[in-house]
């Protein structure tokens, strides 16, 4: 009955085929909340067509075989469509990246197949969810911050960290001074890092 929301890694994309937008301005926790408010199964096989190569990279990894890593990844989407809606979620990549490690370690554990384990993968993929979790927070963080410095420093920071603008090019945009562009970026980036490290402190406590 989930066939419909799969997402093919053999060829045509269903969601292209189905005339399904496939919402790439949306979060990941805004897809999460729209299949919550719905009940439309729909926006989670979006959401799951984003970590396909991720999932096959994954069962690449444990199974070291295409098609097994290809028959795990429709497994792992089955799976979690059936759990999603059970879950509080609140780094989704973490955990459909721990969802697809599980599911590759429970079917070689229990097939006895001639597929031997990695030992090393276990604390690799332990690492790499680690990163990225604290690489999303860090961006949370980061969002939330930027709005509390002042108008300049928000439009400097902008410029130069998001947009890589040289200091003359941000001269020629905003009609700043050259030093006017450096302090704002000086200390923007030090009232971030110190409003981040509140909120580390925080998370901490």
């Amino acid at each position: 009955m989930w066939n419909y929301l799969i997402p093919s890694i053999f060829g045509a994309n269903i969601f292209q085929n189905l005339g399904l937008p496939t919402h790439n301005n949306l979060s990941d926790a805004e897809l999460l909340q729209l299949h919550k408010t719905t009940q439309n199964n729909e926006w989670l096989g979006i959401l799951l067509q984003r970590y396909t190569l991720l999932l096959f990279g994954v069962c690449m990894k444990y199974f070291k075989n295409e098609t097994l890593a290809k028959d795990g990844v429709q497994q792992i989407f089955l799976k979690s469509l059936a759990n999603i809606p059970k879950h509080q979620i609140d780094f989704f990549k973490g955990w459909i990246y721990m969802v697809a490690r599980n599911y590759c370690l429970m079917e070689l554990r229990n097939k006895h197949s001639n597929i031997t384990i990695d030992e090393n993968i276990d604390a690799e993929e332990e690492n790499v969810t680690t990163q990225l979790q604290e690489k999303e927070i860090n961006l949370q963080w980061l969002e939330e911050s930027l709005p509390q410095l002042n108008k300049e420093q928000q439009q400097c920071i902008y410029l130069f960290y998001l947009q890589q603008k040289t200091y003359h090019e941000i001269v020629d945009e905003t009609n700043f001074t050259y030093m006017q562009v450096k302090s704002h970026i000086q200390n923007g980036k030090r009232n971030l890092k110190l409003l981040m490290d509140k909120k580390r402190s925080l998370s901490d406590e």
